[in-house]
């Protein structure tokens, strides 16, 4: 195996993106790689609006507030595994974020979580793995 000198990690901060950042840290403990973690910040707006859902004005703001927050304490429990860590928050679709961290910080691994939806929610919900894999610049191990 060769040696993998950065690692996307992403999270949605379910158990299962938890215990798939386990894994991608266990790696780059073991190749000496650095951690970039990363969370798609994304809610659906325009699914509200043909029915006039009006939303607070600090909604937003609060939301992403919380996900910075969840997204600081996993990048603490990378550092203090003894990995070397960055954590980035992302606009957009999970898929789209990845790939694009990926190829900004030239990664040669991505580690995410799959659920192993099947039938009709994976139709309905579709598989950010799946649509990752797609346009990934680099080999995706995914955990389930």
């Amino acid at each position: 195996m060769a040696l993998y000198d950065r690692i996307v990690i992403a999270v949605d901060f379910s158990e299962h993106s938890a215990k798939a950042a386990k894994s991608g840290v266990e790696l780059a403990k073991q190749f000496g790689a650095e951690v970039h973690v990363v969370h798609a910040f994304e809610i659906p707006i325009p699914v509200l609006t043909p029915y006039e859902v009006a939303l607070p004005d600090n909604f937003v703001g609060d939301a992403r507030g919380a996900a910075q927050r969840e997204l600081d304490a996993v990048e603490k429990q990378v550092a203090e595994a003894g990995v070397k860590v960055k954590a980035h928050l992302r606009d957009g679709p999970p898929d789209v974020a990845i790939d694009k961290l990926a190829k900004e910080v030239d990664a040669d691994l991505i580690v995410m979580a799959t659920r192993g939806n099947t039938g009709l929610k994976h139709v309905l919900l579709g598989s950010v793995a799946e649509r990752t894999l797609r346009h990934a610049p680099c080999p995706v191990l995914t955990i389930k």
